[in-house]
C-alpha cells in the first residue's frame, strides 16, 4: 500500500477520520498535529503575513473539521485539507484586500509607492515581491509545487483544475518570476 511523505496510507487517513466522526479527542489532536505545520506554512507563503496566516491555519481547521464527513478518501487526507484550507486564504485575503482598500489613504499609498521605486530591494524581497505580484492561481501553484513538493495531480486535486492546467500555470509562474527578476540579475533570464 502506497505510503505518504509523512509514512500514512490512504485506510490511516479514512481510520483517522473515522476515529475523529466518532468523536475521539485524541484523533482530533492526531489529525491537527501532522497537519498544522504544513497548513501553517501554506497560508504563510500565500499571505506573507504571519499574523494572517496564524488565523487562517486556524479557520481552515474549523472549517476541516466541520466538514470532515465530506472527505471521501478519494485523495490524500493532506491533499484535502490543503483544498480547505486553500479555499480558506484565498477567501480571507480577499476579505483582508477589500478591507484595506478601505482603509489606507490614497496620499500615503502614493508616497510608499515612490519610496519602494527609489530604493532597489535585495534579492530576496524582489523575489517575495515577484511571486506575490503572480496571478493568485499561479501563485498558489508555483508555491504548492516549487516550495511545498506537491505534485501536478494534488495540486489539481486541491484547486481543482487538471494536472495540465497545473504544469502550465507553473510555467507560466516561472516565466514570469524570470521577467520579474531578470533586471536585478543583468538582464540573465537563462
Amino acid at each position: 500500500m502506497a505510503r505518504s511523505t509523512d509514512g500514512r496510507t490512504a485506510a490511516d487517513d479514512r481510520q483517522l477520520v473515522a476515529d475523529v466522526l466518532a468523536g475521539d479527542p485524541a484523533a482530533e489532536r492526531r489529525l491537527y498535529d501532522a497537519n498544522v505545520d504544513r497548513v501553517y506554512r501554506l497560508a504563510y507563503r500565500l499571505t506573507g503575513d504571519p499574523d494572517l496566516a496564524q488565523e487562517f491555519t486556524q479557520e481552515s481547521f474549523i472549517r476541516a473539521f466541520d466538514r470532515l464527513e465530506t472527505f471521501r478518501g478519494d485523495a490524500k487526507l493532506s491533499t484535502w485539507l490543503n483544498a480547505v484550507a486553500t479555499s480558506v486564504i484565498f477567501n480571507g485575503l480577499r476579505k483582508v484586500k477589500r478591507f484595506r482598500q478601505r482603509e489606507v489613504d490614497l496620499d500615503l499609498a502614493t508616497q510608499r509607492a515612490s519610496d519602494r521605486a527609489e530604493a532597489e530591494p535585495d534579492l530576496k524581497e524582489r523575489l517575495h515581491g515577484a511571486i506575490d505580484d503572480l496571478p493568485k492561481g499561479y501563485r498558489a501553484v508555483f508555491l504548492m509545487h516549487d516550495v511545498e513538493g506537491f505534485t501536478h495531480e494534488e495540486i489539481g486535486r486541491s484547486l481543482g483544475i487538471r494536472p495540465g492546467t497545473s504544469k502550465a500555470q507553473l510555467s507560466r509562474a516561472r516565466a514570469k518570476l524570470r521577467q520579474s527578476l531578470a533586471a536585478f540579475a543583468g538582464g540573465i533570464t537563462g
